[in-house]
């Protein structure tokens, strides 16, 4: 998920430096999204509630 995230900010930051601003808002959203997706799994994991290593 991690590669994704830095995929997604890579194409954000290419389309703001060539001017498409919708494309890089979309790409900048979904690195958003996945960010907060990774940090509430970390935080599962660090609490306890899901277990990695059974």
């Amino acid at each position: 998920m991690i590669k994704w995230i830095f995929i997604l900010l890579a194409v954000a930051a290419i389309a703001a430096l060539l001017g498409f601003g919708t494309i890089s808002g979309a790409a900048l959203t979904g690195a958003k999204i996945l960010i907060g997706i990774v940090l509430v799994l970390f935080i599962l994991v660090l609490l306890g509630v899901i277990a990695i290593f059974d």
